[in-house]
């Protein structure tokens, strides 16, 4: 019996030659399974998987978008990680298996690999919300958004309190109660909104986050005063928007008003009245009086009429966040001026990277209301984060809310790393040579009248076949936040001559990275641009602004006159350059003499800290003057 089985094991191994003689012996219960199954036969094959993976079928051609990562166009193409790693090598790029290649990278790739290379359309992006066309018999008449702008001083406030008092619907009681900054006022049966923006500086920001909310600009000139430094950047502000300007000439009540005057100086800036044969529409006018003022809102449906002005009320909303706060008890509060659609109380609703449902909408009045249709402003609150000005807020539902502010949220973060580049003087070749600018703009700001018109003159009269120079706004005085925004709405760098930017404006510049370049003497201004344009542009100084000082007591001496000053940023140190300003003009350049605390001469003193300060060669200080202090590094030439 025993010989038995040891008589058919021989057999057993004769019918499975491949079987291992040291598992032979063993449990019949494995053999009797691997018997069922029969993987024996693929055994080896397991060990030789790898070398099979190699044989991927290799595509004629492959589609991608902008870009791929290395990974995905190994599996695409049929090759190995390490074989496109090394191609792209040879080809002088470095990468790793999660790097993204572009697109014309892996065009060159796929020539040496014999694969042809197409490209996918684009996709649409993630974090925009798709715009929904209207049909044309969907649309109605919708009211216009008006916002008055001009000089400080012209009347602007008056005039609007005047609208509101005289103009308010007939349902409210007690008054108009301004809860959020814009309103509608009834002329005629039909509604006008009007923005009551802080000024041109909120107004341009808006436009430089991409919202065009108003559709009319009121420009206020005061009669007996005329054409103000304000008024000018008012209407470079509202040209560059390429809105309709009106012009309210206000206060005309006063003795020394001057109608023909504000028009002839109006026309200077390409502002020329209809009684002139021009298309601006000018409405004399007095808030302190009450006259004029249903002139003006006539005017204002006048235009809103040649601008066809239309809105589909039957889809979601969609609309501007006018200004946002995060108030304490409420959380974050929106003023929103919506658009087109209907917003409704319960509607989800992202703006930015902020998202939520609607919980409650306040009108002009302060009341509670249900809905909001076009050219209505509201105050919004149910988001779960305080968006910002300008922010385009959409209705959609809850799950695509939350996917596109996530997406947003992502990009968002990316881009702060990258931080976009504005046009600088250094780059300026680079930008040309790549056909991304077309136009140089520049805003120009001076110490005098004359030396505007010079440079203006100076810088338009540069010519070259690849860009042209365009100030977008000239004005006098010193460099202050309004221009850093304008720049940034406008892509343009700022010059200024023998001025300085105030600490708002200094801040706005690096936050918004706008290059202001400064000079004293003409030429060099010109130059700089000249040399920019034709790329031989290599700075050799770059200033460093090492602190500023407050002039509060000025002591005179036989010998000197010393500024007793506050340090109100950074440090002075007695090595330091000097320039006192005064009023945002540069009235010296020089060097320190001395520097004290108390009777002790010191190499520096901090912010906080009092000093006497002593300016080689020079004796004309006042107090309330500013002294700045800087030195002179010295930059390697690009390139």
């Amino acid at each position: 019996m025993g010989a038995g089985p040891q008589g058919q094991q021989p057999a057993n191994n004769n019918r499975r030659p491949f079987n291992n003689n040291s598992r032979s012996s063993g449990s019949s219960g494995p053999g009797n399974r691997n018997q069922r199954s029969n993987p024996r036969r693929h055994q080896p094959g397991k060990n030789q998987a790898p070398h099979v993976k190699v044989e991927m079928p290799k595509p004629k051609s492959i589609r991608i978008g902008e870009s791929i990562s290395v990974k995905e166009l190994a599996g695409k193409m049929g090759r190995e990680v390490s074989e496109i790693i090394k191609k792209l090598m040879l080809m002088g790029t470095m990468v790793n298996i999660n790097q993204e290649v572009d697109f014309d990278t892996v065009c060159i790739l796929g020539g040496e690999f014999g694969v042809a290379v197409e490209a996918i359309p684009p996709e649409e992006d993630p974090t925009e919300i798709p715009e929904i066309e209207d049909d044309e018999q969907d649309l109605v008449y919708r009211s216009p958004v008006v916002t008055v702008m001009g000089h400080v001083d012209h009347g602007k406030t008056s005039l609007l309190d005047v609208i509101r008092q005289t103009h308010v619907t007939t349902q409210e009681a007690g008054g108009i109660t301004q809860h959020i900054g814009a309103y509608q006022v009834m002329c005629q049966g039909k509604k006008i909104v009007f923005l009551d923006t802080p000024g041109h500086e909120a107004f341009t920001a808006m436009r430089a986050r991409g919202a065009q909310v108003t559709d009319i600009a009121i420009l206020v000139v005061a009669a007996d005063d005329g054409v103000m430094p304000q008024t000018i950047e008012a209407i470079n502000h509202a040209k560059s928007a390429k809105v309709p300007i009106i012009v309210a000439i206000n206060k005309m009540d006063r003795p020394g008003a001057n109608p023909d005057r504000v028009k002839q100086q109006l026309a200077e800036y390409q502002l020329i009245p209809e009684d002139w044969g021009g298309d601006t529409i000018m409405v004399p006018v007095s808030a302190h009086q009450k006259t004029g003022i249903n002139d003006i809102l006539e005017m204002i449906l006048l235009v809103a009429e040649m601008l066809d002005l239309k809105a589909n009320p039957n889809r979601l909303a969609y609309g501007t966040i006018i200004e946002a706060k995060l108030d304490k008890g409420r959380g974050p509060v929106s003023t929103v001026l919506v658009q087109k659609g209907t917003l409704r109380v319960g509607d989800t609703i992202i703006a930015g990277t902020a998202y939520g449902k609607v919980r409650a909408m306040t009108n002009d009045r302060g009341e509670k209301i249900k809905k909001a249709e076009p050219s209505t402003p509201v105050e919004v609150l149910g988001l779960a984060d305080v968006p910002a000005a300008g922010d385009i807020l959409v209705a959609v539902d809850e799950r695509t809310a939350r996917a596109v502010a996530e997406k947003r949220v992502a990009k968002k973060r990316t881009e702060e790393i990258k931080q976009s580049q504005k046009v600088s003087l250094e780059d300026l070749f680079n930008q040309i040579q790549e056909g991304s600018i077309k136009d140089l703009n520049i805003v120009v700001k001076a110490d005098v009248q004359g030396s505007i018109e010079a440079l203006r003159q100076s810088l338009l009269n540069i010519k070259n076949d690849e860009v042209r120079v365009n100030i977008v706004h000239a004005g006098v005085g010193a460099i202050n936040e309004s221009d850093v925004m304008l720049a940034a709405a406008s892509n343009a760098l700022i010059i200024g001559f023998n001025v300085r930017p105030d600490g708002n404006a200094r801040k706005a510049a690096d936050s918004e990275k706008i290059d202001i370049r400064l000079y004293r003497v003409i030429y060099d201004a010109i130059n700089d641009v000249e040399a920019a344009i034709t790329g031989m542009l290599a700075p050799e100084f770059k200033e460093v602004i090492l602190g500023r000082a407050e002039v509060r007591q000025v002591i005179s001496i036989p010998k000197a006159v010393v500024a007793g000053s506050y340090i109100l940023e950074g440090k002075i140190t007695s090595t330091a350059q000097v320039r006192l300003i005064r009023d945002g003009i540069v009235i010296h350049e020089g060097k320190l003499e001395s520097l004290r605390r108390f009777k002790d001469d010191v190499k520096e003193v901090a912010q906080g800290y009092e000093c006497g300060i002593t300016i080689e060669k020079f004796r004309d200080v006042k107090e309330g003057d500013t002294i700045e202090a800087f030195t002179m590094e010295e930059v390697a030439p690009k390139g």
